[in-house]
């Protein structure tokens, strides 16, 4: 029986981790160092592992998982040109959305307060940015000439209850379909990323609304000590 392309392209990359892993291993880094490393390739696992489950043909596992890997490829580039307290959510936003030629101005509108954000939040938002971007691209908003994505997010002050935290609340919206989908075909990797990634990751909450002028997404979540809010940012 012939080997499925899929199954031997996971199991060529996962042989790639497992050197790395070593290679990493052996070059001294420090425990936080290793610590982000193999956060990273556990991520990079699941995103290969997944995309191959969710794809229902090998040219849409390729083309998924290719966008996947340079998501994650942007916002590690990016964090390593950041300054200590991390990359700013207004940057990750706009450079997944112009990796899918949607400039901010044109048809996206960015809005929010100046948040930082470290290895393991930047890079699950990333993911969850890439993916709504994806699903933009193939079923939303960016498949109309005059379709428009509206990105903004809010912090709030922690309650009067002992423990409590900002909330910060992210809001994607999407404007310009006449109609969409009351639901998307199948729950794929992209789901999983907005549902349970972030809540496993962030402890966030996120609602989607298939309304008929676009997606809707609000993901809500308890200010992490890995996102930063800065009063004056540059």
């Amino acid at each position: 029986m012939n080997q499925d392309p899929r199954d031997a392209r996971v199991e060529e990359l996962e042989a790639e981790n497992r050197r790395l892993r070593r290679f990493l291993d052996e070059k001294g880094l420090t425990a936080e160092q290793r610590h982000q490393v193999r956060n990273t390739l556990a991520m990079l696992r699941a995103i290969i592992r997944r995309s191959a489950e969710t794809s229902d043909s090998v040219e849409t596992y390729a083309a998924h998982l290719d966008g996947r890997l340079d998501a994650v490829a942007r916002v590690l580039n990016a964090l390593m040109r950041s300054v200590p307290e991390g990359i700013g959510l207004h940057s990750l936003v706009a450079d997944e959305l112009l990796a899918h030629l949607a400039r901010e101005g044109e048809q996206v509108s960015i809005e929010g307060p100046s948040l930082r954000l470290r290895p393991g939040a930047a890079e699950v938002f990333a993911m969850a940015i890439h993916e709504l971007a994806v699903n933009a691209v193939e079923h939303g908003a960016l498949t109309v000439p005059h379709g428009r994505i509206q990105v903004s997010w809010n912090v709030t002050a922690p309650t009067d209850q002992p423990g409590s935290r900002p909330q910060l609340t992210h809001v994607w919206t999407e404007h310009g379909l006449d109609a969409l989908p009351p639901a998307p075909p199948h729950r794929g990797f992209g789901m999983e990323v907005l549902e349970r990634s972030l809540r496993y990751e962030l402890k966030a909450k996120t609602e989607l609304a298939f309304e008929p002028s676009g997606l809707h997404c609000t993901i809500s979540l308890p200010l992490p000590p890995q996102i930063t809010l800065i009063e004056d940012d540059e």
